[in-house]
């Protein structure tokens, strides 16, 4: 299953993310990892309503990559290695939009996830 077939918005994500022409062409990069992330977690057996939640945890993931790269001028990172950067077997960066400890488990655990994914598979990006 694509990730536009689970989640019709997206392709709009970088957009929604970005401040800026600077950031679109990084938002790029980091929707083809999500793409492929998505697609290794539908080959992975998960629900449809599981991966919908991992989606939401990665929309709000890149965001804070964005606005990182944003204020710190890092664009000459690619967001492949940005994301080797911040995520960890824990878990992922600081999300400012989550309040409760339950949205705080559900994004560590989809940051966990994509970051086994990207050290299992090396990304052809």
């Amino acid at each position: 299953m694509k990730a536009t077939e689970i989640n019709k918005d997206f392709l709009e994500w970088p957009g929604s993310w970005s401040g800026g022409k600077e950031d679109l062409f990084y938002s790029g990069g980091l929707l083809e990892i999500f793409e492929a992330f998505v697609a290794y977690l539908d080959q992975s057996g998960l629900t449809k309503k599981t991966i919908r939640r991992h989606m939401s945890n990665l929309w709000l993931l890149g965001g804070e990559l964005v606005r990182t790269i944003n204020l710190e001028e890092t664009y000459d990172m690619s967001p492949e290695d940005h994301l080797r950067e911040e995520l960890n077997g824990v878990g992922g960066p600081f999300c400012r939009h989550l309040g409760s400890e339950e949205e705080w488990r559900s994004y560590d655990a989809t940051c966990k996830k994509l970051y086994k994914f990207l050290h299992k598979e090396k990304m052809p990006v």
